[in-house]
């Protein structure tokens, strides 16, 4: 199943992707919200899928894409962690070593952004990059999770661009200042079930910045797959339904080019992510 968030009337509502077109799920019947269908599980999931299905193609239920104000896929998550370096060609292009653990940090509810809103560029960066990332989430609760059953407690997958400005991200060992500005984590369109997705370290992966691919990867070049990356965090902290966990980006952001020739994001550019059977995610990028 493919959720998605729209925005009406200053509220978030819950909407689902069909073969016959984009249902508002609450026209449909269904009373929830996306966070309700993430933490109630396959007992939710079965609950909105049986009330899109009775609404069929009713065009009363449709929604026209053109008009859709789009919301992040995930609204309200817990925990935003974010895992460093996690593709080998990229610490390759950074001339970083690989990591022996996952390097992690973390975002904050603030950097969440939907698909087409405009982002703005923030005056404190000269040095904005973007990062095509798969964004893990959680559905059940994980604490001492062992890897052979980490994926068992991921709801879905969803794009991310995990948005970082290099000149604050590098002003101390410290990274979080340079990914943590407003609109940092443009984040859907969809939310992808897993059982629609299969092996998560099986799919495409790209940016392109105004139509120019940058990026175009695998998410097999992982240095700690997804049910690594799932376990690792388990035995830290405990893991809630919701949580979105950022894999880490493929080689191709501007970071690895040779300093004369990185051009960093400007108002007025376009970035898409694409991410095997998870969609298009697109922000253009504006003035603060």
């Amino acid at each position: 199943m493919q959720l998605f968030t729209f925005l009406q009337d200053g509220e978030s509502r819950l909407g689902v992707k069909t073969p016959q077109g984009l249902v508002d799920a609450g026209k449909a019947g269904f009373g929830g919200t996306v966070m309700d269908v993430i933490e109630g599980g396959k007992e939710k999931v079965r609950e909105l899928s049986q009330a899109v299905e009775s609404a069929g193609d009713s065009a009363s239920c449709l929604l026209n894409e053109a008009d859709i104000a789009w919301g992040p896929c995930v609204t309200r998550p817990n925990k935003i962690i974010c895992v460093g370096l996690n593709y080998r060609k990229h610490a390759e292009e950074t001339n970083a070593p690989i990591p022996k653990y996952p390097i992690l940090f973390n975002k904050f509810n603030n950097t969440l952004a939907g698909h087409l809103e405009p982002i703005a560029v923030p005056k404190v960066t000269r040095e904005l990059d973007y990062e095509a990332e798969l964004v893990i989430v959680i559905g059940k609760k994980a604490k001492y999770v062992p890897k052979e059953q980490a994926l068992d407690h991921v709801f879905g997958y969803a794009c991310v661009n995990d948005l970082s400005a290099r000149d604050l991200q590098n002003r101390t060992p410290q990274w979080l200042l340079g990914k943590s500005c407003d609109g940092f984590s443009p984040l859907g369109p969809y939310l992808v079930t897993a059982d629609e997705v299969g092996d998560p370290n099986r799919l495409a992966i790209r940016a392109t910045v105004n139509g120019e691919v940058r990026q175009n990867s695998n998410t097999s070049d992982m240095i700690f797959r997804c049910d690594e990356i799932v376990s690792y965090v388990s035995q830290h902290m405990t893991l809630v339904p919701g949580d979105l966990i950022l894999t880490g980006t493929p080689e191709g952001v501007v970071l690895g080019l040779p300093p004369e020739q990185r051009a960093y994001l400007q108002p007025g550019d376009e970035v898409t992510i694409e991410i095997e059977k998870l969609g298009s995610l697109t922000n253009r990028f504006v003035a603060e």
